[in-house]
């Protein structure tokens, strides 16, 4: 019976891990090209390898506007405090190229038609998309040194997924 039930829980893990690869593949596939300014930090680690740690304009811009927790407790106080652990989304502008900027917090009023939601996460007082770093085979550092931009696969409901790191002009880096 134990064994029945050990199984059961296999193929049930097996299952929602499948249909969670299968989900950012669509993503991948179908979803829209959008573009992120790079604030790129030391692309070094000796535990990791060779990385990028990646900081976003849009993100610095976007502070301002997030909910703060004052030093009584209190939420939703937007002031010097610290930035609450929270998860969210921002609607940012597309210029001609693609190229995100920040427009306001998501407030559940529809987009525009050069507008995208953006998901992000809070922690540790850092507005992250995605991820917060880009890992890149040992040896090959020199190449992203020109990185400026993130290419971004955005679903309809603002999950984003990291691509790639892009030049000034948006080319791949080679």
């Amino acid at each position: 019976m134990r064994s029945a039930g050990a199984i059961l829980a296999c193929v049930l893990v097996l299952a929602l891990v499948n249909f969670s690869i299968a989900g950012k593949e669509r993503q991948l596939e179908n979803g829209r090209i959008v573009y992120l300014e790079l604030a790129p930090v030391d692309p070094r680690s000796l535990m990791q390898g060779d990385y990028m740690a990646l900081g976003f304009r849009i993100a610095n811009d976007a502070l301002p506007a997030m909910p703060r927790t004052n030093t009584s407790g209190s939420r939703r106080v937007f002031g010097p405090s610290n930035l609450e652990a929270a998860d969210g989304r921002i609607v940012a502008a597309l210029d001609e190229r693609s190229i995100a900027s920040y427009r306001r917090l998501d407030d559940g009023t529809p987009t525009g038609a050069n507008e995208v939601l953006l998901r992000y996460r809070v922690r540790e007082g850092t507005l992250k998309f995605a991820t917060n770093a880009f890992f890149f085979q040992e040896g090959t550092g020199r190449r992203y040194e020109k990185a400026r931009y993130g290419e971004f696969r955005v679903a309809p409901d603002g999950e984003v997924l990291l691509t790639g790191l892009r030049g000034t002009d948006l080319e791949p880096l080679k």
